[in-house]
Parts: C-alpha cells; sequence; structure tokens
C-alpha cells in the first residue's frame, strides 16, 4: 500500500506542476487577452492548491488501510475527492479566466463548490468507517466458531482409527453448522466447550476410542446448548 502511495504521491506532484505551469506561462498563448494576477486569481489559485492537498491527504488516508478490504471501503472517499479536485480547478480556472471579477465572487463560488465537496467527502469517509467497525464487531463475533472450527478439522485429520475419526467427523460437522454468531451472555458455555474440546483432543491423540466417544457426547450437548441459547438471544 504505501508503494502504491508513493506511486500515487509522485503523479500529484507531476500534476500540480503542470497545473502552475498552465497557469503562470499560459498567458502568452492567448493573444490579447489580458490576464491579471489580482486578489480574484490568487483567491482561485489558493483553493485549486488547498483542493489538491486535501485531495492528496484523502488518498493518504485511503492507502494507509491495513487490508485490501479495508482499503475497498475507502474506495469512494479516493473517488469523492477526485470529483472535488476535477469540479474545483474547472471552476476555479474559469474565475481566472473572467476578466475584473470582483474577489468576493470569487470567494462565495470557491467556498461553495469545496464545501459542498468536502460534505460528501467527509459522509464517504463516515460511511466507510462504519461498514468498517461493523465488520469487525462481526469477525469478533464470530471468531469463537471459526476458531473452533479450524482445530475440528486438524483434529479430524490427526485421528488414527476409524472409531475414532468417526467420533471426530460428528464434531466437525457439529461446529461447521453451529450459530457462528457468539454474544458476550455465551462465554460460559463457550469456555466450557473449549475445555471439552481440549479433553477430546487429549482423547484423540491417545487415540482412546472409549474416552473419544465420551468427550465427543459431551462437546455435542455442549454444542447444542450454546446454539439453543443464540436463537434466544437473537
Amino acid at each position: 500500500m504505501k508503494r502504491t502511495f508513493k506511486s500515487y504521491a509522485i503523479a500529484w506532484v507531476i500534476f500540480l506542476a503542470i497545473f502552475n505551469l498552465v497557469v503562470f506561462f499560459a498567458k502568452p498563448l492567448i493573444p490579447g487577452f489580458e490576464f491579471s494576477y489580482d486578489a480574484r486569481f490568487w483567491v482561485s489559485w489558493a483553493v485549486v492548491i488547498a483542493s489538491m492537498a486535501g485531495q492528496l491527504f484523502c488518498a493518504k488516508i485511503a492507502f494507509d488501510a491495513k487490508n485490501n478490504e479495508k482499503l475497498f471501503l475507502n474506495v469512494p472517499l479516493i473517488t469523492g475527492s477526485y470529483g472535488a479536485l476535477i469540479l474545483t480547478v474547472v471552476v476555479c480556472s474559469i474565475l481566472m479566466l473572467i476578466p475584473n471579477c470582483p474577489a468576493w465572487i470569487a470567494v462565495i463560488v470557491c467556498v461553495l463548490t469545496v464545501g459542498f465537496r468536502a460534505i460528501a467527502i467527509v459522509k464517504a469517509t463516515a460511511a466507510a468507517e462504519l461498514v468498517s467497525a461493523v465488520d469487525d464487531k462481526v469477525k469478533a463475533q464470530t471468531f469463537f466458531i471459526k476458531m473452533l472450527t479450524a482445530d475440528a478439522d486438524t483434529l479430524l485429520a490427526s485421528a488414527k482409527s476409524d472409531a475414532v475419526k468417526a467420533e471426530c467427523k460428528k464434531v466437525y460437522e457439529a461446529v461447521r453448522y453451529s450459530d457462528p454468531m457468539s454474544n458476550e451472555m455465551l462465554a460460559s458455555v463457550e469456555g466450557q466447550i473449549t475445555i471439552k474440546f481440549a479433553a477430546l483432543t487429549d482423547a484423540v491423540n491417545a487415540d482412546d476410542a472409549a474416552a473419544v466417544s465420551a468427550a465427543t457426547e459431551e462437546v455435542l450437548i455442549l454444542l447444542k446448548d450454546r446454539n439453543n441459547k443464540c436463537k434466544i438471544l437473537k
């Protein structure tokens, strides 16, 4: 992500240079056009530069995402800042070319342009943060079952005898089809499942079919209890 932003920043610097070259050296290219560097011009120029800086800042926030999923959620932030920059450049360029335009008009137009686009960017940022927070919460709530499913799969693969493998498969299937969403109210039963699953693991490693069968029954009972409580809590 940092390398991507570095390339992006280089392109941004090039665009900034091109914009300033056009603004300050395009006068000879328009014969007979009176181009004055008055207050209106400098207000418009400053707003464009500020908009470009804001766009780079938005891009930095977006590319600082910890993973591709969060980067995807930040895409509206990047596109929104692009839209703001393009609109600002167009509007302010027009203001620069209007002769004898009062500075106060340039200020109002620029502020309104930037203001409306800034609101859109803030909304996009808030939406991305909200979705990310919900996603993190869901991941935290499904962590127990996901980890238990992975452990049950590993335990099934490590089973030595057919009898033990059959019991492990029962547990794996039960865990796999359990309600993935957890809740702080389920902490007690999930703690018991963890303890019983550890006992099952010891029995499987010892290839003790009787102990495996007994541990399997206890784990299945606890999983059923957890699923029933999940339904109540919804």
